[in-house]
C-alpha cells in the first residue's frame, strides 16, 4: 500500500501527537481528529486506508465512529485504541468490524508491526482481486465455471464442436453440468439465433413421450382437444437437447432413430409428413455400452448419436475449481435471499476441498444454498454446510464423517512416516491444510 493514509481519532492531544510522530517517521501520511464528530467531517472529503480510534471519547464514542465509517466504507481498516479495563469493549468492536485493537500503553515497535501487517493484508486483497479479474475470462465459459485443466479442455472442445452441425453425445455423472455444456454449444453455434429445446427424457412419463416429441392432432386421443406442436417442431432452426437419453423406451428409440436419419416425422394421429431441421445434442449419465449389452438401448441409435462425444469431469477430479464455484454460488444465493454473506471461512473451505462430492457441482450448489439460508453471520462456517452435519451422512460403522476423515488422515500420515509433503499430495490438499487438520484432530506423531 503506497502512501498509506492514516487518520488518528483521539481526544487526548498527547496520544494523538505521539502516534502521529511515530507513524510519520515510518513514512505514512497522517491526519488528526480530536473527536468522533471532527473525524466525520474530515471523512466527508477524504478517504483513509487505516483509522486508529480511541474507544472512550467524549460525545461520539469510538464504537459509534466504527459503525458509522463501516456503513460508508466497509473496506476501511479500523484499529481500536483501548485501556486494559476496556478489553471487553474492544472485543465487541471487533465483532462490529474492527480489524484489531491496541492496548495502552503501547510502544512504537508494536504499532509499526501492526501497521505493516495491515498493509500486507490489504496488498494481498488487492492482488487477489487483480488475479481474479485477470483469470475471470479464463475461468468462465458461458454459464460454466472452471479454471482447472479438465474444464479448460472441455471449453476448448466446445469451441471446436460448436460451429459444426454434427450430433454430440455428452457423457458424465449426475450434476456435472452436461446441460450447461449443451447450452454452451448451442450458444456458440450458427444456430444460436434459433430455439434451444430441452427434452428431459427421464422426467416425461413414457405414455406421453410420443406426444411430447412429435406433437398430436386434435382428436388423436381422449385428451387431445386441440392440435399441439411437439418438441421436434419447436426445435426447427435451433438445437434439440435430449437430456437423459438413456431413459427412453425401446419403442421411442426406434421412432427417434428414424427421425434422426430422415428428418421427417408425423404428429400423433396425423397423416401429413413434417420436416424439421435442428441439431441434436444428447446427454446421459448411464454407461450406454452396458445398456446395449443388457438389451435396453439400441446400438444403431447409439452410433447415430455418438458422432462426437465427450465426458464432463466429476468435481472430485477438478477440486481446484471448488473455491471458484463455491464463491460464485455464495454471491448468487446471497443476492437471491437478500442475506449479506460475503465469505467462506477457511476451515469450511478446507472441508469443501476434502469432500468427494458424489453429487458433483449440483451437490455443491445445494450445500452453499443451504449454508446461506441457515447461516447466522456474514461468514459461512463448517456447521452451516450440510455435508458436515452429523445427520447428513453417517459412514459405515456408525462413525461420523469427521471421525472417518480423522482416521484416514492418521493412516496416511503413519503410512508415510509423517512425511507432510508426501501425505498432503496423497490427500490432494496443501501442506497448510494438512497442518490445520492435524491440529484440529489433535493427531500426534508416534514416538
Amino acid at each position: 500500500m503506497d502512501n498509506t493514509k492514516i487518520l488518528i481519532i483521539d481526544d487526548e492531544i498527547i496520544m494523538r501527537e505521539s502516534l502521529a510522530g511515530w507513524l510519520e517517521r515510518d513514512g505514512h501520511e497522517v491526519a488528526l481528529a480530536a473527536s468522533g464528530e471532527e473525524a466525520m467531517e474530515i471523512l466527508k472529503d477524504s478517504r483513509f486506508d487505516i483509522l486508529l480510534v480511541d474507544i472512550k471519547m467524549e460525545g461520539m464514542s469510538g464504537l459509534d465512529v466504527l459503525k458509522r465509517v463501516k456503513e460508508d466504507d466497509p473496506d476501511v481498516v479500523v484499529v481500536m485504541i483501548t485501556a486494559f479495563g476496556s478489553i471487553s469493549t474492544a472485543i465487541e468492536a471487533m465483532k462490529s468490524g474492527a480489524y484489531d485493537y491496541l492496548l495502552k500503553p503501547f510502544d512504537p515497535d508494536a504499532l509499526g508491526v501492526l501497521i505493516d501487517k495491515i498493509i500486507e493484508h490489504q496488498s494481498q486483497i488487492r492482488e487477489n482481486i487483480f488475479l481474479r479479474e485477470q483469470y475471470k475470462d479464463r475461468a468462465r465459459f458461458e454459464s460454466m465455471i472452471g479454471q482447472s485443466r479438465p474444464m479448460q479442455d472441455i471449453f476448448n472442445l466446445i469451441e471446436d464442436v460448436a460451429p459444426v452441425e454434427s450430433t454430440v453425445l455428452i457423457l458424465g455423472e449426475t450434476g456435472t453440468g452436461k446441460g450447461l455444456a449443451a447450452k454452451a454449444i448451442h450458444t456458440k453455434s450458427t444456430r444460436s439465433g434459433g430455439p434451444f429445446v430441452v427434452v428431459s427424457c427421464g422426467a416425461i412419463p413414457k405414455h406421453i413421450m410420443e406426444s411430447e416429441l412429435f406433437g398430436h392432432q386434435r382428436g388423436a386421443f381422449t385428451d387431445a382437444k386441440e392440435t399441439k406442436k411437439g418438441r421436434l417442431e419447436m426445435a426447427h432452426g435451433g438445437t434439440l437437447f435430449l437430456d437423459e437419453i438413456g431413459e427412453i423406451s425401446m419403442r421411442m428409440q426406434i421412432d427417434l432413430l428414424q427421425v434422426l436419419e430422415d428428418r421427417v416425422f408425423y404428429r400423433v394421429g396425423g397423416t401429413q409428413p413434417l420436416e424439421a431441421y435442428f441439431r441434436v445434442i444428447a446427454a446421459t449419465n448411464r454407461n450406454i455400452e452396458d445398456a446395449i449389452n443388457d438389451g435396453i438401448f439400441r446400438e444403431d441409435l447409439y452410433y447415430r448419436l455418438n458422432v462426437i462425444s465427450f465426458t464432463m469431469p466429476p468435481l472430485r477430479e477438478r477440486k481446484e475449481d471448488i473455491p471458484l464455484l463455491a464463491e460464485h454460488f455464495l454471491r448468487r444465493f446471497s443476492q437471491e435471499t437478500n442475506k449479506p454473506m460475503d465469505r467462506i471461512d477457511r476451515s469450511a473451505m478446507d472441508e469443501l476441498m476434502l469432500y468427494e462430492w458424489p453429487g458433483n457441482v449440483r451437490e455443491l450448489e445445494n450445500a452453499i444454498e443451504r449454508a446461506v439460508v441457515v447461516g447466522k453471520s456474514t461468514t459461512i462456517m463448517p456447521q452451516d454446510i450440510p455435508i458436515f452435519c452429523s445427520e447428513y451422512l453417517t459412514p459405515p460403522g456408525n462413525q461420523s464423517l469427521l471421525e472417518v476423515e480423522k482416521a484416514h488422515i492418521a493412516e496416511i500420515l503413519n503410512t508415510n512416516q509423517w512425511n507432510i509433503a508426501k501425505s498432503a499430495k496423497i490427500l490432494s490438499i496443501d501442506r497448510s491444510t494438512l497442518y490445520n487438520k492435524i491440529k484440529r484432530y489433535n493427531l500426534i506423531k508416534p514416538a
